[in-house]
């Protein structure tokens, strides 16, 4: 029972949002049966995001399907003063996803599909750019592998071997640069 709760206090915190449902039809003998495919993205606003596809007869079925499977498939992405740590680009298929750091005030510049993920990561100051095909599904699956491969200055140094400040000296995104104070 105590398990129980706690998976409902953890889950009370998750955002979800529904990116994409699509009908899918198939032609059988006695004429046309409808499915419905959904792509769900779940986040905590702390830095943690998901995204999941569910398959099923009806919409809401499929979108439980796609909601449990993007809360399994969590990931943990680095969150600097509500900003991404440094640029970087994401690939999947033919498209590209761009998402650099921007200073506060600035809001997430972003379409749909990637707003939709940064928004659920907690991310409140961004800019992003997608090149080539818009897909729905391409599109969030290179904006997951951007922030799979984000790094904070933290894992930066370690993995150069240098101490954090010396880093942090060079390092172009937060407050000691843009002249505020992190609320």
């Amino acid at each position: 029972m105590a398990r129980k709760r706690k998976n409902q206090d953890e889950d009370s915190n998750i955002v979800e949002k529904t990116i994409y449902i699509n009908r899918v039809a198939k032609v059988v003998k006695g004429g046309r049966r409808f499915n419905f495919t959904s792509l769900v993205v779940a986040g905590d606003n702390q830095g943690n995001v998901g995204v999941g596809f569910g398959k099923a007869n009806q919409v809401p079925e499929a979108i439980r399907k796609a909601s449990e499977k993007a809360r399994a498939s969590m990931i943990q992405c680095p969150l600097l003063e509500g900003t991404v740590p440094h640029i970087i680009t994401g690939k999947y298929g033919a498209t590209k996803v761009i998402l650099r750091p921007a200073s506060p005030g600035t809001g997430v510049i972003a379409s749909s599909n990637v707003r939709s993920i940064l928004d659920a990561a907690g991310y409140k100051n961004v800019l992003t750019k997608v090149i080539g095909s818009n897909n729905a599904h391409n599109v969030v699956k290179a904006t997951l592998n951007a922030l799979e491969r984000l790094e904070s200055p933290q894992q930066y140094a370690t993995r150069i071997g240098k101490p954090l400040e010396e880093v942090m000296l060079n390092y172009t995104v937060g407050s000691h640069v843009w002249g505020v104070s992190s609320d």
